[in-house]
């Protein structure tokens, strides 16, 4: 979702007024019965694939039977998302303030990562790991009007990327993918890879392992944390991606030149 503003462009003429796309940015509340879970604050569009993927770290959801409503609505000007979990499931902690776009774990009581399973032991060919940043660029449609938009996709080790995911946060874009693939009953996707436009930081990781992808593809680079949880739960970590190089941070056995 975009939003025009009226701004001033400067170059080599001087300065003269134009409208502009800007990305919108606004809250989001996950409720739980009368409690309010998280306030985020998210580029408007997949709301409901949000809060699924934010549940798959929250509340260690893993299938679409877990999560038996995820009802958008509007409640006090601001847009809601009614969640309800299945009997099994443990309910999420309520966080104590909003969630801006930039932090995915801010006000949590703790960093936790999800399920961990078998992960896949396919090989990642250095070709289809170059290619998959403008497999991923080519369906940044807000993107290419706004230049403020962060995305993510989940690929295939041949290159394909079905489902790209736009927000204004790095992991709002990352939780809609996981979220669209967890109310498709596709994960654990341990044939698939994570391919972010971003960089790559412990909460990338962290909804990575909670859905079960064997491995990341990232146009900028990862911190130290995000390298060591990938090394110690077995994902392949590639980033600072160009056509003519990159880097292999972690499981680089598994990566074909």
């Amino acid at each position: 979702m975009t939003a025009r503003r009226r701004v001033h462009r400067v170059n080599a003429g001087g300065m003269s007024g134009r409208a502009d796309d800007l990305v919108v940015e606004a809250p989001l509340e996950l409720h739980l019965g009368d409690t309010t879970l998280a306030v985020l604050m998210r580029t408007p569009g997949h709301d409901t694939e949000l809060a699924a993927g934010w549940l798959l770290v929250e509340s260690g959801v893993e299938a679409p039977a877990d999560v038996t409503q995820l009802r958008g609505c509007w409640k006090n000007d601001v847009d809601v998302i009614e969640i309800a979990l299945a009997p099994h499931t443990t309910p999420p902690r309520p966080r104590s303030f909003v969630t801006g776009a930039a932090c995915g774990v801010c006000s949590a009581d703790q960093l936790t990562l999800g399920a961990v399973g078998p992960r896949s032991a396919q090989v990642l060919d250095v070709d289809v790991a170059r290619d998959l940043p403008d497999t991923l660029r080519e369906q940044q449609r807000a993107f290419e009007r706004t230049g403020g938009l962060h995305a993510a996709g989940l690929a295939t080790y041949d290159g394909r990327i079905d489902v790209v995911r736009e927000d204004v946060g790095r992991h709002n874009a990352v939780d809609k993918v996981l979220g669209r693939a967890l109310m498709d009953g596709l994960l654990p996707a341990r044939d698939r890879l994570l391919v972010v436009s971003g960089r790559v930081s412990f909460e990338i990781v962290q909804k990575a392992v909670a859905a079960g992808v064997s491995g990341i593809v990232a146009v900028s680079a990862p911190s130290s944390m995000a390298v060591d949880l990938c090394e110690e739960y077995g994902l392949v970590l590639v980033g600072m991606m160009r056509r003519d190089h990159f880097n292999v941070y972690a499981g680089a056995e598994r990566v074909r030149a």
